[in-house]
């Protein structure tokens, strides 16, 4: 595995380079597919009396997505100790995740002796609950909620190209980035969609479903 090291606003010592290189094969025995490792060290001074930091950020590429780790401390060696570990901890949780798709693939599952359908959470709807909605016995409440008038502040904008993916999939991809969302397009429905993380190891889904705009009104 390759490694790359640049400096911003810091000089990157021979030191500095020995310390990756001993950590890179710990990197490498979770990732034996990686190709890359990108070592980005960032130096901030702040006035008014506080600590001056570093940043270490981590990319690991090659045949697979793409992971990436970062931390901040005073020194960089430690700054570069804690974003390993970051790495190492979702990479390791990724491998789990791969092992336990194997041996318990994911979806629905139908027995045949049975006629029991498992994987999936559903129930089926009562006799009187379809009666009801047959007969149109079931309450429509119609009513918009009011919204307080909120404008949006941009801070940062970013472009990617689409990317095709199972909700699962999309899970994997946000955990391996270290972000708490992610964006894609879910394959089975073409929606753009996002995946979001929840409190625990809870995950949420929110979708857009794609129609064309209605046609503007001809003015005579």
């Amino acid at each position: 595995m390759e490694s790359s090291i640049v400096g911003v606003g810091v000089g990157i010592t021979d030191r500095f380079r020995a310390v990756v290189e001993e950590k890179a094969p710990r990197i490498e025995h979770l990732a034996p597919r990686a190709q890359r490792l990108d070592v980005k060290v960032t130096h901030r001074t702040y006035r008014n009396g506080h600590v001056e930091d570093h940043t270490v950020e981590l990319t690991v590429t090659g045949k697979g997505p793409v992971v990436r780790a970062e931390a901040t401390d005073a020194d960089k060696f430690t700054a570069l100790d804690l974003a390993v570990d970051k790495l190492c901890e979702q990479l390791r949780r990724a491998k789990d995740k791969r092992v336990d798709a194997r041996n318990h693939p994911r979806g629905p599952k139908f027995e045949k002796g049975t006629g029991a359908l498992e994987g999936i959470d559903v129930e089926p709807a009562s006799v009187d609950v379809l009666r009801a909605v047959a007969t149109g016995e079931v309450p429509i409440v119609n009513g918009e909620a009011e919204e307080e008038e909120y404008t949006p502040v941009v801070i940062r904008t970013k472009e990617f190209g689409p990317e095709w993916m199972t909700v699962e999939d999309a899970v994997d991809r946000m955990e391996l980035v270290g972000h708490d969302f992610f964006l894609f397009i879910d394959v089975r429905t073409d929606h753009p969609s996002v995946v979001y993380r929840r409190k625990g190891w809870d995950y949420g889904v929110i979708s857009l479903t794609t129609q064309a705009q209605p046609a503007a009104e001809l003015v005579s």
